[in-house]
């Protein structure tokens, strides 16, 4: 799959807010102390299982993710909170494969020279609201992150984890090059992804990064043994 015109927001808190949401057997990572957590919209395409084609109107789609950042085996991965996408099809696949929290929505992203109006509501039967819509652009040139630093921490992941129906944990890896960044700029309408997980942002600017495509391999996740 390739990620296009991804926007990372992040925020510091307190990590006893989000060591009660994540699993027994994950390790809530930090940097300085402090625990981080992340919406990032982006678009999806080429989004097909390996040597397969790409299937026109499924393969497509934009993404907005809610996330913290864990370890197990001191290997550091991503914890989802949510995932809502604009395909119905991947939702379900997804769910029943990766055992990730996916969510319907009603989603859009237009690009109009280098910004981006990105709108999303969940429409998920069942499931707690969420809502964001922005304009967000890229305000400087790319770079890479330098181990040890914030921004090698925040994206720098080669897993994901995620919890089963029966609560066991399962770990997926996923393959990339080192993630293009670039500062950025955003002005956001509607933010409402943390009330879900009962946890309020700080009243402080998001740290934010740009990101304009990175292709991406990922696999099945495995179950952790314990």
């Amino acid at each position: 799959m390739s990620w296009h015109d991804l926007l990372f927001m992040h925020w510091p808190v307190p990590a006893q807010e989000l060591r009660p949401l994540i699993p027994p057997a994950l390790h809530l990572d930090t940097f300085d102390g402090r625990a981080w957590l992340g919406v990032v919209p982006f678009r999806m395409s080429g989004v097909r299982p390996r040597f397969l084609p790409a299937v026109p109107g499924l393969s497509g789609f934009p993404e907005l993710n809610l996330r913290t950042y864990v370890s197990a085996g001191g290997k550091p991965g991503i914890w989802f909170f949510s995932l809502d996408a604009h395909n119905p099809v991947a939702v379900r696949l997804a769910r029943a494969t990766f055992h990730l929290p996916y969510f319907d929505a009603r989603m859009s992203s237009r690009k109009e020279n280098d910004e981006i109006s990105y709108r999303s509501v969940r429409t998920h039967r069942g499931a707690p609201p969420a809502e964001f819509v922005a304009r967000y652009r890229p305000a400087g040139e790319p770079f890479e992150s330098r181990p040890g630093t914030l921004e090698n921490f925040l994206t720098e992941r080669y897993c994901l984890y995620a919890a089963d129906g029966r609560g066991n944990v399962r770990r997926g890896d996923i393959h990339h090059r080192l993630w293009p960044l670039r500062p950025a700029e955003a002005e956001v309408e509607t933010l409402g992804m943390t009330g879900q997980i009962g946890v309020a942002l700080p009243d402080t600017p998001p740290l934010l990064h740009f990101s304009d495509k990175l292709d991406v391999l990922a696999w099945a996740p495995r179950r952790l043994e314990t």
